[in-house]
């Protein structure tokens, strides 16, 4: 059943026979997110026995967790023990002082073959392309969430100015590194996948390598600065990465 913790107000519902998820609450917000990553940095600080993961989102954090050691070979009721913790470390996570963000910058080509939607982007803001470009890497923004695909960061705190549709019919192939917007936010393609946000630029960058020690490039919590490059920058970075 749905636990509810009163202060700050959060409930807790279980997720399968593994799982709880912490909602706390409808809207997205930068407040609410802090909230969420102060949970999930005291999780990380102070995990329990039988923790196995925790993935933020943008109003919940999904806490994944071994049922049998946790239930202490069965002697406990699973979910009712990781509640139990759980709102114990809410409470903690109130007093704790954040992390400092990361701040990730991503060089980006922007236009032409590396973004085929920017003139479109720009036509439906009533923009020039180079407002576009100019608007989009003043920004800075927060990494909301990983998800979709492995490493995919959906990304908060684009200018309104820039809001635009999704395609209305997806491609079937979406190059990796590809910046897009869709909606309010902006996002970057971390692997290639069908897609249907406007492509407005590329990164040289690998968002996602499996055989790194953290794969995904970006984490939830993170703040993205992105740094307009040539087409000639792009293809050195590029070489660079494939030899080192």
């Amino acid at each position: 059943m749905p636990e509810l913790i009163q202060n700050p107000p959060l409930l807790l519902c279980p997720v399968g026979d593994n799982a709880v998820a912490l909602l706390f609450g409808e809207t997205i917000s930068a407040d609410i997110h802090r909230r969420i990553l102060a949970v999930a940095q005291a999780l990380e600080q102070q995990p329990f026995d039988g923790l196995v993961e925790s993935v933020p989102a943008f109003t919940s954090l999904t806490v994944y967790y071994d049922p049998w050691v946790l239930s202490r070979q069965g002697t406990l009721d699973a979910y009712s023990e990781a509640v139990r913790l759980l709102g114990n470390l809410v409470e903690q996570a109130q007093e704790m002082q954040p992390e400092p963000a990361r701040v990730v910058e991503l060089p980006v080509v922007y236009g032409g073959t590396f973004g085929p939607d920017l003139e479109e982007v720009a036509a439906h803001a009533g923009l020039s392309a180079e407002e576009v470009i100019q608007i989009h890497s003043n920004g800075s923004y927060q990494v909301y969430m990983i998800g979709f695909a492995p490493g995919f960061s959906y990304l908060g705190g684009m200018d309104e100015r820039l809001v635009a549709p999704r395609k209305a019919k997806p491609r079937e192939k979406v190059p990796a590194g590809s910046v897009g917007i869709a909606g309010t936010q902006t996002g970057v393609y971390s692997v290639s996948t069908p897609g249907g946000w406007q492509l407005i630029g590329r990164t040289p960058l690998q968002l996602f390598n499996p055989n790194r020690k953290t794969p995904s490039l970006l984490q939830a919590g993170d703040r993205v600065r992105f740094v307009p490059i040539t087409p000639e920058e792009f293809l050195a970075i590029e070489e660079e990465q494939a030899w080192g």
